[in-house]
């Protein structure tokens, strides 16, 4: 039987590097974020498509532009024809989207259109253009003598995809920033009750039970103040009940000590006075009863005194025994005294003992503690078992003295929990052996009867008790 005062846990500051309010912006941003990416996906895929769509157009205008123009050269003279188209191809610059190369029969090249001038010296990414270049294919056309290449270019209308996504991007960024900051604030001032409900679980975890809480307005928040402060109402009925029941442990515990010391000097006052004085009577009775051995009226008396005296010795000698056995060293002489005189009283019953106890001695406290249980599980057994054989075992096991008392009477039933006798009954036994630290327990076998098994820590006894003549 223990009892023990809540705990004081430790309170671990340090596993949160972020508060919640900012991990859930941070979650929600990182959501949003990934919905902002595959927005991007998807609109590159599109941006790809209208670029492929939008060069293809422009060349394929371009081609007939020039095959127009070309057709109207069958009315230039041969020998003019490289001019004129020279001139034409001058005078047009660059052809929308397109580079257009001019080349004689030789392979020399002898026009390529100009630099773009939209967004001139600019670029988009490498990385960026792969992923929207698409295959358009090279148009090539032959004039006599000449051969006109058209190359569809691109770069214009992907640097220009590549400004609109740097625009788009610092939007994102900066909505993602808004959405983080907006999220968290929102979170923070909805979460504020929780710094509360941390603090008060700080100071409970410190054993400051008179903690509550105020109902919060918040649905789930309330909840949880809720069972807080009913967590914290049962908490101090538990520490006021324990404290309670520490007080009457204690109070028995100074109950145990005074009765312990009543008996110690009664059993004194027994032993200097009354058996004494019996010792006195007795050796006076026997001195008459050697003088006086022709006179039969003081000779008989004489005789009778004696022995009424030596019961009384008797007597008085059981009853020392009864108030403060000799324990320690003679804890198993004590014992079997104890068992010898409760057989002699009750011999309707069957007593067996095994006293493994061994050579070295017990301390005071332990000893006396194993006579007063024995002496209470015996009176119990006479009271209220109806038993017919009783068992005792006592043996050290582990640094541990055991004790079996069983009886085959009527079981639990018969043994009510505290009831008056050498002690303060079961209870009062349990008592006794928590406040050596041990440990007691009341068991009813299958086949009836009434067993108490009690395991208490062995101390070596610092000397050798004193014994009562």
């Amino acid at each position: 039987m223990t009892f023990q005062i809540w705990p004081k846990f430790p309170v671990d500051r340090g596993n949160a590097k972020l508060s919640l309010h900012t991990r859930v912006g941070l979650v929600l941003t990182a959501l949003a974020a990934s919905l902002l990416l595959v927005f991007a996906g998807l609109w590159l895929n599109g941006t790809r498509n209208a670029i492929h769509e939008e060069v293809e157009a422009a060349s394929r205008v371009s081609e007939q532009w020039l095959k127009a123009v070309l057709g109207e050269m069958n009315d230039v003279p041969a020998a003019a024809r490289g001019e004129r188209l020279l001139g034409v191809a001058r005078a047009i610059g660059r052809v929308r989207a397109n580079d257009l190369d001019i080349r004689t029969r030789a392979g020399e090249t002898i026009y390529r259109s100009p630099a773009p001038t939209y967004k001139a010296g600019r670029t988009a990414p490498g990385w960026f253009a792969g992923l929207l270049a698409t295959e358009l294919p090279v148009r090539t056309l032959a004039v006599e003598g000449y051969t006109l290449t058209l190359r569809p270019d691109a770069s214009r209308a992907i640097l220009d995809a590549w400004d609109e996504l740097a625009a788009m991007a610092g939007w994102a960024l900066g909505l993602l920033g808004v959405l983080f900051v907006a999220t968290r604030t929102a979170l923070g001032r909805a979460l504020r009750p929780l710094a509360q409900i941390m603090r008060a679980l700080d100071r409970t975890g410190r054993g400051r039970f008179d903690t509550r809480l105020p109902v919060f307005s918040t649905p789930e928040l309330g909840r949880i103040s809720r069972a807080f402060n009913s967590m914290a109402d049962r908490l101090g009925e538990a520490v006021d009940d324990n404290v309670r029941l520490e007080s009457a442990r204690e109070v028995d515990r100074q109950m145990h000590a005074r009765l312990e010391e009543e008996r110690r000097i009664i059993a004194r006052e027994l032993h200097d006075e009354l058996a004494q004085g019996i010792t006195a009577v007795r050796a006076l009775a026997g001195a008459i009863v050697q003088r006086t051995g022709d006179t039969p009226s003081l000779h008989i008396p004489a005789q009778g005194i004696v022995a009424v005296t030596g019961e009384m010795q008797d007597g008085v000698r059981h009853i020392l025994h009864r108030l403060r056995p000799a324990v320690g060293n003679g804890l198993a002489s004590t014992l079997e005294r104890q068992l010898a005189g409760w057989q002699v009283q009750h011999p309707e019953m069957i007593v067996n003992s095994q006293l493994a106890i061994g050579d070295q001695p017990v301390a005071d406290d332990l000893a006396l503690a194993v006579v007063r249980i024995v002496q209470e599980g015996l009176t119990n057994v006479v009271r209220h078992a109806h038993a017919t054989q009783v068992d005792l075992a006592i043996s050290r096991v582990a640094g541990c003295l055991q004790l079996t008392l069983a009886d085959n009477g009527r079981g639990r039933s018969g043994q009510p929990s505290a009831q008056p006798g050498c002690g303060l009954g079961l209870a009062g036994m349990g008592e006794r052996i928590a406040a050596l630290g041990g440990h007691l327990q009341f068991e009813q076998p299958a086949g009836g009867g009434f067993r108490i098994f009690a395991r208490l820590p062995d101390a070596v006894a610092p000397h050798s008790p004193e014994e009562f003549a």
